[in-house]
């Protein structure tokens, strides 16, 4: 059993920044690609971004390139997202997910990919 937990989020106006981590169980993290998905009220789960299990790959939703980055340790079984520049529309709860028995260099982005997902951190942005 993989259990994710995040943590990291609250309110922040428009413009700030804040940081996501997620931490994973299990002995064997650096072989689970990662990633994040948002989910505001009314909205599917989305993609935000993903990373390869070494880390040396990542993929990110058109609507946060250039504002997020998606980072990990396998030494403390973490993903982290740091979020700068937050708009209103970036008010959702996040989650981190994890797939295993991931290809080297994969960064997978389809919600059907993902074995483990964590509780979810809500993201509030005020305007």
């Amino acid at each position: 059993q993989v259990q994710l937990v995040e943590s990291g989020g609250g309110l922040v106006q428009a413009g700030g920044s804040l940081r996501l981590s997620c931490v994973v169980s299990g002995r064997t993290f650096s072989t689970y690609a990662m990633g994040w998905f948002r989910q505001a009220p009314g909205k599917e789960r989305e993609f935000v971004a993903a990373i390869s299990r070494s880390g040396g790959s990542t993929y990110y939703a058109d609507s946060v390139k250039g504002r997020f980055t998606i980072s990990r340790d396998n030494a403390k079984n973490t993903v982290y997202l740091q979020m700068n520049s937050l708009k209103p529309e970036d008010t959702a709860v996040y989650y981190c997910a994890a797939n295993l028995l991931s290809k080297y260099g994969s960064t997978p982005y389809q919600f059907e990919e993902y074995d483990y997902w964590g509780q979810g951190t809500q993201v509030t942005v005020s305007s």
